[in-house]
């Protein structure tokens, strides 16, 4: 495995060619809806618009004609994937060819690739799916698609031929994953062949028409050097991090939605040793982990009876009987938590969870709230003092007010004092330091110059961290 020291070096050597584009993405709040630009209907000639018409005549008739032709067929399971979609190509062929309205060899082959896209892939999502710059799709309705790209939202300009053409590619999406949603169930989670997460609801629920909301995977998982060309951390902190993935302590990962919890916990995961068995549990597999020893668990949800369900509690029980050296949860949202807080102190050293917290003070908060859904009569001090037993590093995510993902506090728990977890703060974001020429924050990690005994355990398992340097460089 690539040595930390490889890695950072990396990021020095890649910090001059960062894209713009992975530069510090806006808040939602202050991020901009941009309608892509349509053309002025003044502007546009009788001639295009009859053209225009034409075509979506010609593809709404090609789509029935179509599925009139090839029946049940489209749903072959004897047909491979390039099968079907040549039989699916080679039909549609036909079909144009039959249709009175004059193309150009382009408009042809365009008109033939979006009636494809519609019989067998997502209709107008498969071009935006295979756009690099959009990380995220938002559909507001069957004739609203918005976009992120660069951090900025806009109107896509692409929308689907009806309410019933996006509730075909929703079940098309989920149906895929072994899912369903239907006005028994109108809400539903799952994730595409490439990992991007989904989320849909339908009416009655989406008063006024589906809704569809993908988040897009990755093509390459970020790294440490990229964390730190980002200004997610410092190199110092990076070390720091390293260290104490090293050294087995248990790691509580805190944020909000969207400041990057997932990204930061595979890197933290990537630091540890290539000869340790790790178990992942996830709701939706993300975490890509690099070593060979890794088993990945994943929830499932109930089925059309509402039977099988396999939730995250029964996976953090199920890991502990496959002999793991860590345990990585890819979320903690409920009655886990106590399983997991009982795994940390009970001998599974080295645990790593992100939750959902806007302060380490607010995660060990609503960890307690978590650990009460486990349906255990549990008195309140008896829970603190799991946590603050189990947890040995809170670290806080923030996203700032110009879009970018820092670390804005690395904080010890020290353990209860009469009925309170007292936790120490080792690092803070600087956002005294204001913001640059662009609105950017030019605050990093800076030590409160308080020496976390957690650095005691370094010495012990010989660690070599210098952690009185990491101070006076301030981070």
């Amino acid at each position: 495995m690539t040595s930390l020291s490889e890695r950072l070096e990396a990021a020095r050597a890649k910090s001059d060619v960062i894209p713009e584009k992975l530069a510090a993405k806006p808040p939602v709040a202050a991020q901009s809806v941009i309608a892509e630009p349509t053309p002025d209907p003044e502007d546009v000639s009788s001639a295009d618009s009859r053209l225009a018409e034409g075509l979506y005549a010609v593809k709404a008739r090609a789509v029935e004609t179509l599925f009139d032709r090839i029946g049940v067929r489209i749903n072959d399971s004897t047909l491979t994937e390039d099968q079907l979609r040549r039989f699916v190509r080679d039909e549609l062929s036909r079909i144009v060819d039959e249709e009175p309205l004059s193309l150009t060899s382009e408009e042809r082959r365009r008109l033939i690739q979006d009636i494809e896209d519609d019989a067998l892939g997502l209709g107008p999502l498969q071009r935006l799916l295979a756009d690099h710059d959009v990380t995220e799709i938002m559909v507001n309705g069957y004739d609203r698609i918005y976009v992120e790209r660069f951090g900025k939202l806009s109107l896509s300009g692409m929308r689907f031929n009806s309410e019933e053409h996006l509730r075909r590619v929703i079940d098309r999406i989920v149906g895929r994953v072994g899912r369903r949603v239907d006005e028994s169930s109108p809400l539903v989670d799952a994730r595409l062949m490439d990992g991007s997460r989904v989320n849909a609801i339908i009416p009655p629920l989406a008063v006024n028409g589906s809704s569809l909301t993908i988040r897009k995977f990755s093509d390459t998982p970020y790294e440490v050097a990229d964390l730190v060309n980002f200004g997610t951390m410092t190199k110092g902190i990076a070390e720091l991090l390293y260290a104490c993935v090293q050294a087995r302590l248990n790691i509580l990962v805190s944020g909000g939605t969207g400041t990057g919890k997932t990204t930061l916990l595979n890197v933290l995961s990537s630091f540890i040793p290539a000869d340790e068995r790790i178990v992942t549990i996830e709701d939706a597999v993300e975490l890509r982990l690099q070593q060979d020893h890794v088993v990945s668990l994943e929830s499932r949800p109930p089925n059309i009876e509402g039977k099988g369900e396999i939730n995250i509690r029964e996976l953090v029980r199920n890991a502990l009987r496959m002999r793991p050296d860590r345990i990585v949860v890819g979320e903690v949202r409920g009655g886990e938590s106590l399983d997991m807080l009982q795994a940390m102190n009970t001998g599974h050293d080295g645990s790593i969870s992100t939750l959902h917290a806007n302060s380490p003070r607010d995660a060990i908060a609503r960890l307690e709230t978590l650990v009460l859904m486990a349906g255990m009569d549990l008195p309140a001090r008896a829970i603190r003092e799991q946590a603050s037993s189990a947890v040995d590093l809170i670290i806080q995510l923030s996203r700032l007010r110009d879009g970018s993902r820092r670390i804005t506090a690395v904080t010890e728990v020290l353990g209860m004092e009469n009925d309170t977890v007292v936790l120490q703060d080792a690092f803070v974001f600087d956002h005294a330091a204001g913001v640059d020429v662009h609105g950017r924050f030019r605050g990093t990690q800076i030590s409160t110059g308080i020496r976390p005994r957690f650095t005691d355990k370094f010495e012990e398992m010989g660690i070599n961290f210098n952690f009185d340097s990491l101070a006076m460089q301030g981070g």
